[in-house]
């Protein structure tokens, strides 16, 4: 994809991906979005956010490689930068699965580095997760009392927008044993009116902190009947370093809902 020599110059148009290329690599980045907010005191130059990335500023860095998401960004300005004679790698996430392979891609495969420590930790942290007939036997593990719960999950307001099927945030949370109520639905991402959320048959809300900022005074007023579980956007969502700390922080979220 990039010849035979490694790119020494990379922009990462995700902040998932800059933040796993920067745990190996930072060497490697030249520029990332506004929204790349791991590691933290990350100095690289910014170019714009994911959905309106500085297509010109970002020639004019003269990437080796450009690393995006079919799902993060848009296609019309992947094919601007491919029209700009760059290289570009897009990804494809909706499962932890994928994930795993896909981060292999980019890091081994696209920026020519060994496979990270940090990837197989995560790996193993998820792999070892007890099996959802296992969870129950030992009512002291409150950590583990998430199995078994269905939930809405929505990642908007103003309009409501909920977690439908096939997203990787869904699979995280099958993982750790939550039931996305609109898992099936034709959407991915639908729309769905508060009166209807309220009335149907999850017994949990799940709110992350991303891409809408659900906080403790901004979310679960409007589920009064349901225990909220506040939870970081960045573990549920984002398929990078964070990935290895994901079960232990999303398991606490979870357990405390109330």
């Amino acid at each position: 994809m990039t010849g035979h020599r490694s790119p020494r110059r990379v922009v990462s148009l995700v902040p998932s991906l800059t933040e796993a290329v920067a745990a190996s690599a930072p060497e490697l980045l030249v520029g990332v979005t506004d929204w790349c907010s791991h590691p933290a005191g990350l100095d690289v130059p910014r170019i714009g956010g994911t959905k309106n990335p500085d297509v010109g500023r970002i020639a004019a860095l003269a990437p080796e490689l450009v690393i995006a998401n079919e799902e993060e960004n848009r296609p019309q300005d992947l094919a601007a930068l491919r029209a700009a004679g760059l290289t570009v790698l897009v990804t494809e996430v909706r499962t932890l699965d994928q994930a795993w392979r896909e981060l292999a891609r980019v890091l081994v495969t696209g920026c020519g580095l060994p496979r990270p420590g940090w990837l197989d930790a995560a790996e193993a942290a998820w792999r070892d997760l007890p099996a959802p007939e296992a969870i129950g036997v030992s009512p002291a593990r409150t950590e583990l009392r998430a199995w078994g719960r269905t939930a809405v999950v929505p990642i908007w307001r103003r309009p409501w927008m909920m977690l439908g099927r096939d997203t990787f945030a869904g699979d995280v949370l099958a993982r750790l044993g939550v039931r996305n109520l609109y898992a099936d639905h034709a959407e991915r991402y639908p729309r769905i009116p508060l009166d209807e959320l309220n009335a149907g048959a999850a017994d949990l809300v799940v709110l992350p902190d991303e891409p809408y900022r659900f906080s403790a005074r901004d979310g679960p007023e409007a589920f009064p009947g349901l225990p909220a579980a506040l939870v970081s956007g960045r573990s549920l969502t984002w398929y990078g370093p964070s990935l290895a700390a994901a079960p232990a922080v999303l398991a606490q979220a979870l357990a405390g809902a109330r």
